[in-house]
């Protein structure tokens, strides 16, 4: 069996535990992101957690402890900057993103130069999956679908009309910046196997497939992650087979999946 073959690796073991977590929690995430019009922040924040690991590599300090803090503290900033500006939300994305990918390649020219560990980070690698990226990825993995199941409803509420849900009391600042808190953590932890250039992928097409499959916020909730979880298998498995990226083949699948969402909804109206 490929599949017992597959998993009789440590490597892919530790690869499909991390990513399935991950996956589930960049789909999830990703429903109100799209919804909000707010998709490319994965991108911005990748690119800002690029930044990170560079500086963390040149520095000897450890990539995810340190690019953790630095990303959630960004995506706190970003949300401040779209809200209580002139700037709308793309273009604060685009300028943080543009900016902390700059950053990152002028340190990492000026120290290290292009090293294995930042090669990984930036383009992804099973391989670079340790046991302690994976306990780290799992415990805060579940520590994201705990919040997003606990404040569910406020998440709804403040995706589909901010206007009134401040009207009727509830905090809405707050709970943007919950979701863009949540959406630092998954983007960072997702890294080490799709990198910097492919995780918003993760947060995108689950949600795009979903939301031409069905019309109500829950089921597109339930269908995203479960067709990100299932794509993701498909894809590390492909990549097993193939000996391909296992980012670039994760996202050939989505965008796969989602070619026939879209073939299925025209069909569907017709």
């Amino acid at each position: 069996m490929i599949l017992t073959q597959m998993l009789s690796y440590p490597f892919m073991q530790r690869a499909l535990l991390a990513g399935v977590l991950v996956s589930l929690c960049a789909a999830l995430l990703g429903v109100p992101l799209v919804l909000k019009r707010y998709s490319m922040i994965g991108d911005g924040l990748s690119h800002v957690s690029f930044g990170a690991l560079a500086i963390a590599v040149a520095l000897g300090f450890t990539p995810l402890y340190f690019s953790i803090p630095v990303v959630i503290v960004s995506a706190f900033f970003l949300l401040r900057i779209a809200e209580n500006s002139r700037i709308n939300s793309d273009a604060a994305i685009a300028v943080m993103s543009a900016s902390a990918l700059a950053v990152g390649i002028v340190v990492i020219s000026l120290t290290t130069g292009m090293t294995t560990d930042v090669d990984n980070y930036m383009f992804g690698s099973v391989l670079a999956m340790s046991s302690s990226d994976v306990v780290l990825s799992a415990g805060l993995s579940a520590a994201v679908l705990v919040l997003f199941v606990l404040f569910y409803h406020k998440l709804f509420a403040i995706t589909f009309d901010e206007s009134f849900s401040r009207a009727t009391g509830l905090r809405v600042d707050l709970y943007n910046t919950l979701l863009s808190v949540l959406t630092a953590l998954t983007i960072v932890l997702g890294m080490r196997m799709m990198g910097a250039m492919l995780i918003s992928s993760l947060i995108i097409f689950p949600a795009l497939t979903a939301m031409r499959l069905f019309r109500s916020f829950r089921a597109v909730v339930l269908c995203a992650g479960v067709s990100s979880v299932l794509c993701f298998c498909v894809g590390l498995t492909a990549s097993f087979l193939l000996s391909t990226p296992v980012g670039a083949s994760v996202v050939i699948v989505n965008l796969t999946v989602f070619l026939l969402s879209c073939l299925l909804g025209l069909i569907r109206t017709r």
